[in-house]
Formats: structure tokens, sequence, C-alpha cells
């Protein structure tokens, strides 16, 4: 079969543009892709999204989305980095700097680099954080509980994790509305309501965490960014540019992608009642990787071949991009029983939303994962009554799936605790 002949999509269709996330995640299409050509060539214009190339393959089912990820040595992160989507025309120096951060090393290099940070996400380690940031969150519920409507995602989704990824930084909790400022900033390039320069953002980051490296060789403590700098002081594993991009996805992946799965489950027990009463009752331990996979907050990460191979019967050639759909392997038929249902009972629950198994999978799952939990446990607590008051303001992007803003009323009768 000839994946490059057309199949039933729209014409022009390109799965890495804002636009075709516009009312989120576009299940029909994708459904139609895991049917029609799971393996299928998206043309794009050379110079669009920063690629000088004439399109991507798009792998938009469960098995082969995870054949992608666990195939490190055949499809690199390095050569075009992970992210689907820069600015058009964008020079080939602007993508590359990407390559600095650990998303976008491979083989021996990132282990070597993942290994400093990884006993600070341990499941023992993040554990022993549970005292402590259950205690944070309900806090952030009984606030919000006070404030009687306004912003979800202002006021209580990004809480939490900004809060969470602060601390294991060691940055001081006065400044957390920084990170989340930089965070939209660097991920918003795409959104037209965003005014500031994302290139600033990553600067202005990348001065903060050189301050706080100079602050850590003289004043050691038990943080990450101690971890980082007694690394480059031991071995010079970290140069001053991989560890300020260190830092960059630290604050974007701890706090962008857990804030927008707490948004869109509060979205999904609103329109799903029956769940949030079963929820509130039972508190069932399947319900945190259920609210992530419908979430689905990456929509898509890419990978570029290294060789000529073969992937679901579909010839690849050494160079050509591909675009593994998180969000659509999150709804395969064949993996999830119907996958449309909100189920916050399923099990086995074998979601990609932390990038599918290989060396890749993210290194703050069980952070994210608790972070969830607790927050869930503290809104059904202390916001038992929340409603959504109007339709989600979302992100203007190709590979986030992301809420700005979500009017809900808390309800009027918190619990009390």
């Amino acid at each position: 079969m000839d994946l490059r002949a057309p199949i039933d999509l729209p014409e022009g269709i390109d799965f890495t543009h804002p636009s075709t996330f516009d009312d989120g995640i576009p299940h029909d299409l994708f459904a139609e892709l895991r049917r029609s050509a799971p393996v299928w060539w998206n043309p794009q214009r050379r110079g669009a999204a920063g690629y000088q190339d004439d399109g991507f393959w798009v792998v938009s089912t469960h098995d082969l989305v995870q054949e992608v990820s666990r195939s490190d040595g055949v499809f690199s992160s390095w050569e075009n980095t992970a992210l689907v989507r820069n600015e058009d025309d964008c020079p080939r120096a602007q993508v590359e700097a990407g390559r600095l951060t650990l998303l976008n090393k491979d083989g021996p290099e990132h282990a070597t680099l993942r290994r400093i940070i990884t006993r600070g996400f341990t499941p023992r380690a993040i554990n022993g954080l549970r005292d402590a940031l259950r205690v944070r969150a309900e806090d952030i519920a009984r606030t919000a509980a006070t404030l009687g409507h306004g912003n979800f995602v202002e006021q209580a989704a990004c809480e939490l994790p900004l809060q969470a990824i602060a601390d294991l930084l060691g940055i001081p909790q006065e400044d957390r509305r920084k990170i989340f400022d930089w965070s939209n900033t660097m991920t918003s390039r795409d959104d037209p309501d965003v005014v500031d320069d994302p290139l600033v953002a990553v600067r202005e980051v990348m001065e903060y965490a050189h301050a706080m490296a100079t602050d850590r060789r003289a004043r050691p403590a038990d943080d990450i960014v101690t971890k980082l700098v007694q690394a480059q002081i031991s071995d010079g594993s970290l140069t001053p540019e991989e560890f300020a991009h260190f830092v960059i996805l630290l604050i974007v992946a701890g706090s962008e992608t857990t804030r927008n799965s707490i948004t869109q489950g509060v979205m999904a027990f609103v329109d799903n009642p029956e769940q949030w009463e079963l929820y509130k009752r039972e508190r069932p331990a399947t319900a945190v990787d259920e609210i992530i996979r419908w979430a689905s907050p990456v929509l898509s990460f890419q990978r570029t071949a290294t060789c000529d191979t073969e992937l679901g019967g579909q010839h690849i050639r050494k160079g050509d991009r591909v675009v593994m759909l998180y969000a659509s392997a999150n709804y395969d038929e064949q993996v999830f029983d119907d996958p449309r249902r909100f189920d916050i009972t399923r099990s086995p629950n074998p979601h990609l939303s932390f990038g599918g198994t290989g060396v890749h999978y993210c290194v703050g799952a069980n952070l994210a994962r608790l972070e969830v939990d607790l927050m869930f446990n503290a809104i059904a607590d202390h916001l038992p009554d929340i409603s959504v008051l109007g339709p989600p303001v979302r992100m203007h992007s190709g590979w986030l799936n992301s809420i700005k803003a979500l009017p809900v009323d808390y309800g009027s009768c918190p619990v009390a605790h």
C-alpha cells in the first residue's frame, strides 16, 4: 500500500499545524489515520515550521508510536530535535540550538545527563514529597473556594506544579510566577495572543539559571540546581549552555503538562458528572492515568530516521522526519475499549502521555502522577461542586494540548477538613 496516496482527510491537512487543534484533539481525523494509513506522508512546504524538507511521516497507532519510541538507535531526537514546530523559515542554527537540552539528546550522552537528576525523581523520592505537596494542594483548593469563581488555570491548576518544581529546583516560591510567565511564553510561539518573544524568555531563564548556579557553588543546597552544578564541577558533564537548557526543560516540563492534565481533568469530570460522583465516593487509584490519557497534554514529538528502515510496512528514508501522535495513540481502539469514553476505573491503561517506552520516557512521570492525584483529592474535598461557566480558551499550538483559561464557579459548599 502506498501510504503517500490520498485518504479521506481534508485537503492540505497538516498534523503539526495549530489550526488542526483549534477545537481540541481531532478524534475523527486521527481515527481515519489509524484505520487507513497508520504511517502517512504529510506534505509540507520547505521552510514551514523551520524544516527544509518536503514533509514528514505521521505515526498514529499505539504500537507504532511505541516502536519509534523504543528504536532510539534508528530514530534520533538530536538530528532535528523532538519539537515539531519552529518559526517558519527560521535559521537552521535556531533549530540546532535545541540540541543542548536533554529532550534532544541521543544514546550515551542522553543517559549520562539523565542520571544526574534521576535519583530525585524515583518513586521513593517522590513519595517523600507526598505530605508536603498534600498540604500545598489543600491550601490551593481552599484558597480557590474563597474566590467563588475565576480562571481555574491561573488560580488552581498551575499552582501545585509550579510550587513543586520551584521547590525541586530551589527557586524561591515568590519567583514561581516568573516560571509561569516564562513557560507560557516559551511554549506559545504560534499563539497570536502572546506578544512576548519566546527567545527573550529563553534568555531570561538562562540568565536566572546562571545566577542560581553561581549561588549554589558558594552555598550548596538540597535541590536539583545544586546537583547540576556539582555535575559540572566533578566531571564537566554539563557545559554552561547545557546547564541552562536543563533548567529550561525542567521548568516547562514540570509545570506546563501537569497543569493541563489537571485543567482538562476538571473539564472531563464536569462533562461526565457520574464519573465525578464516583470519584468523590471512591477515589479510585486508576483515575490519575485516565485523566492524563484523556488530556494527552503533549500532542506529538518527532524523531528523524538515522538510516533507511521500515515502519508499519512503509519504507522510511534516512533523514525523514517521523511525527509520533501521542494524542492519537492514546485513543487507539485496538488498545483502549471505547477510548472516547472517560472512565476513571479503566485498567489497564497503557497510555503514552509520558512519551511511550524507551530512553525518553518522562523522568518526571512519578511527580506528575502524584500532583494530579493530590490535586483532585483536594478538589473533591474542598471544591466538590465545581462547575464550568464557559468554553475553555485554548492555546494556539500544534504540539501542546494546552488550555490558557477555564472560567469556573468553585461552588458554594466547600467541605471543611
